[in-house]
């Protein structure tokens, strides 16, 4: 049951891409190598398709929105330039998907 525009935007898994926004968008929890933090985040401030990144405490030490053309764009971000980053650990994508 949907009760506007936005919640249809959210959840109709008949919207190929979000209605009225142009990319795809994700977040990418990242993990990184002790003492390693700076170095990679300015690395990761090059990369076109991070539109904001931002320092955590916790499992991961950074959170980088990511805007693209579509999701496996995005995926290919990730595996590409941000996986492929010395000091980079690990990583864990959270992206919109269909019900």
């Amino acid at each position: 049951m949907f009760r506007g525009d936005r919640d249809r935007l959210i959840y109709d898994s008949s919207v190929g891409g979000l209605e009225g926004c142009p990319t795809a968008l994700g977040f990418v929890l990242i993990d990184i190598e002790p003492s390693r933090e700076k170095e990679v985040y300015a690395r990761l401030m090059k990369i076109e398709q991070i539109v904001e990144l931002y320092p955590l405490f916790g499992e991961y030490d950074l959170i980088a929105k990511v805007e693209a053309d579509s999701y496996d764009a995005i995926g290919s971000v990730v595996v590409s330039r941000i996986q492929s980053i010395d000091g980079v650990k690990a990583t864990k994508t959270l992206a919109r998907v269909g019900f």
